[in-house]
């Protein structure tokens, strides 16, 4: 039996074809959003990442009981949205991300929010979007108040979690099970395929960018197109960065871990 991320692979007869889910995690740089990806993937907990690394995961998951390819793009956003449409026309559900320790966090989210709602808005569709407080580890230091998360979630119509991504495996795979389930649905009310390719960075001289027609912050977008594709993120493209262990450990001298961001990992 083979695995992707120490999970076992769904069965590949002709009955089982798994669904296929494009998960965009959005959110400020040191929400956590990588320390919730690995710790979904692998159960692991790691603190320290490279905020300008980008990667895109692959894992074979089960989900009421039916097998789904899940794809998990692990954004690298500077402090507010850019190059935007690698994204938006890729992702069947996105995972906006705050830490509750951050008010600042907090108010990048909101941010993505709206992005997010004029995206649906200019293209017709439901694109299923959900809140995530992350770090309830850090509640002594919070800073946003779940009843906050909660309305700001109730604003746009998304779930809204809060979960530890130092502490709590089941919470946080209950989440991704729950961006699988709400991208599920939309597929089911009206497919759409999504690319599996990006086009190199290329701004469109004659189309203003979605943010700036609305008056967010400054959001440009890839062309794309025929040409001068660029894959996704593979195995061959992976990115080695040294991380340290838990902030459990920081009493401690903690030891140095290595993680291959988009490599297999068991």
């Amino acid at each position: 039996m083979s695995s992707v991320f120490g999970k076992p692979r769904a069965g590949s007869g002709p009955h089982s074809a798994p669904l296929e889910v494009n998960l965009a995690i959005l959110g400020r740089r040191g929400a956590g959003k990588s320390a919730l990806t690995v710790k979904f993937l692998t159960k692991r907990f790691i603190s320290e990442y490279d905020p300008n690394l980008e990667d895109t995961y692959s894992s074979e998951e089960t989900v009421d009981h039916q097998p789904v390819h899940l794809r998990v793009m692990d954004t690298a956003d500077p402090d507010i949205p850019r190059n935007c449409e690698r994204y938006l026309n890729w992702a069947h559900a996105f995972l906006v991300v705050y830490s509750i320790d951050s008010r600042q966090s907090f108010e990048g989210s909101s941010s993505y929010l709206e992005l997010l709602a004029l995206h649906a808005k200019e293209t017709q569709r439901d694109y299923p979007a959900l809140l995530l407080g992350n770090k309830l580890d850090m509640a002594q230091y919070r800073q946003v108040t779940k009843a906050e998360g909660a309305a700001l979630a109730s604003r746009f119509g998304c779930l809204f979690f809060e979960v530890s991504a130092c502490l709590d495996f089941e919470h946080v795979q209950h989440v991704f099970h729950e961006a699988v389930r709400e991208a599920r649905r939309e597929l089911e009310k009206s497919p759409l395929a999504r690319p599996l390719f990006i086009s190199e960075e290329k701004a469109l001289s004659h189309q203003t960018p979605l943010a700036a027609r609305h008056g967010l912050a400054s959001c440009t977008f890839n062309t794309l197109s025929t040409i001068s594709l660029k894959e996704m993120p593979t195995v061959a493209q992976a990115k080695l960065v040294t991380v340290k262990s838990s902030r459990a450990q920081s009493k401690r001298k903690a030891p140095t871990l290595t993680l291959l961001k988009g490599f297999k990992i068991f």
